[in-house]
């Protein structure tokens, strides 16, 4: 079908040179013309479906179509014009109209397809659609970087089709449905808002397989005892809501910690099944030690001073940006460690991933990356690896030289990562928390 609309698309855009160099009766031509335009219409209007009802798919998909057809016509419309110019001996108005129209013609195309796609796309960065919208009349580096616009927007449509496929087939399977809920704990500096998940795309596919889901809710900053006491609530509520004995948590950084200490501390013992920790660092992080020590008092009182007026705004009560962070230095946690031992009721489990250099994430990460290679070894960006060690462990690893940072563990960036599918990384870890009767 493609092939079929570049096939016509080259012959609308070359109207021109068809009209003066071909002799048709004047009638047959406009015949055509009107034709031709009809088909180019409903060339830049049709919608093209997916095996998977979907909106944003069905988007991507046709916006993909729409990129190929763009990238296929430059060449051969220059080639055209090249060889109009030499050959023909039509006066110089039918020749400027001559790339007036497929340039018109084909800019127009690229906008419909730059659109849906942008419509659709969750991989395609920033800096992809400022140099296409501004270089893509540019002949050979238009070529470059609608090729490497459409390659990602291909990518990520192959894989997202084949991904709503597969969950869509294995839904009625419930692998996800355990027998107690889960509670997701978000880590320090960030909230469970409702217009941006901290968890990006993991909550929905865990529902979408029989998984009951709910959030710590704790603010974004405080200490590790006030943080735990508002999850405590949190999971009160919970277990109110739900009818159930216990939950499951799986706890992403900071969070792993509250989680520990309102286990020990705080009664939930009993009330807990499994806590699953993501990158928590357990031991500590001397990073927060080497930046406080190079930073001076008043820096550090100005930066904090700032982060809580900003989340009392967005709905933090009495934020404490200085009591979460000193609750991360090492030599604190080595202090609430008395307060955060293992009950025997609860199964702990914990999971860790590192970065493969300082390309493998942006700022602040890469520059995390650097501090916590020189003090430690092998980290994510905020965690150093062996820190993150507490109970049953596992490493997660990808492919390449990407590496998973702290935020790719939560799916912060919304970005499909080569050999690490962060949806079905959780899906999978609570599909074994139901194979083990959790």
């Amino acid at each position: 079908m493609k092939i079929i609309e570049l096939i016509l698309l080259l012959v609308f855009c070359n109207i021109i040179p068809l009209w003066t160099e071909i002799s048709f009766p004047v009638g047959i031509k406009i015949v055509g013309i009107v034709m031709l335009s009809v088909i180019f219409l409903i060339i830049l209007i049709r919608w093209e479906k997916t095996t998977v009802k979907s909106f944003r798919l069905s988007s991507l998909k046709r916006g993909v179509s729409l990129l190929w057809l763009t990238g296929m016509m430059i060449i051969p419309e220059i080639i055209v014009i090249v060889l109009y110019f030499i050959r023909s001996d039509a006066g110089i108005l039918p020749k400027i109209f001559s790339i007036v129209m497929p340039l018109l013609a084909i800019g127009v195309i690229f906008m419909d397809g730059f659109i849906r796609t942008a419509a659709g796309s969750r991989q395609v960065k920033a800096a992809d659609y400022i140099l296409l919208l501004f270089f893509w009349w540019v002949p050979v580096i238009n070529l470059f970087l609608i090729r490497k616009f459409y390659k990602t927007a291909k990518r990520e449509y192959i894989f997202e089709l084949s991904k709503a496929e597969f969950e869509s087939a294995r839904a009625e399977n419930e692998i996800c449905r355990t027998k107690y809920p889960i509670v997701m704990v978000h880590g320090i500096f960030f909230r469970d808002w409702q217009y941006m998940n901290y968890w990006g795309r993991v909550p929905a596919t865990l529902i979408r397989n029989g998984a009951t889901v709910y959030y710590g809710n704790q603010q974004s900053a405080k200490s590790i005892p006030d943080s735990a006491a508002e999850l405590k609530e949190q999971i009160e509520r919970v277990l109110s809501e739900t009818g159930a004995e216990k939950v499951n948590i799986i706890a992403h950084s900071k969070g792993g910690l509250d989680s520990r200490y309102a286990i020990s501390s705080l009664g939930l013992g009993d009330r807990v099944a499994t806590l699953t920790t993501i990158n928590t660092p357990h031991g500590g992080s001397d990073m927060v030690d080497y930046l406080m020590g190079k930073m001076p008092d008043k820096v550090v009182k100005w930066i904090a001073d700032r982060y809580n007026s900003i989340f009392r705004r967005l709905g933090d009560k009495d934020p404490d940006f200085l009591a979460g962070v000193r609750d991360l230095s090492p030599a604190r946690v080595k202090e609430l460690a008395p307060y955060m031992e293992d009950c025997p009721e609860v199964a702990y489990r914990s999971c860790m991933s590192v970065m493969k250099s300082v390309f493998s994430a942006g700022i602040p990460l890469n520059v995390g990356y650097l501090i916590i290679k020189r003090l430690n070894g092998r980290n994510d960006g905020l965690v150093w690896e062996n820190a993150a060690i507490h109970g049953e462990h596992r490493m997660v690893t990808a492919r390449g030289i990407r590496g998973i940072s702290h935020g790719d563990t939560i799916d912060l960036f919304r970005e499909n990562i080569d050999g690490y599918d962060v949806r079905e990384f959780y899906a999978n870890l609570v599909a074994e928390l139901k194979s083990q009767g959790f």
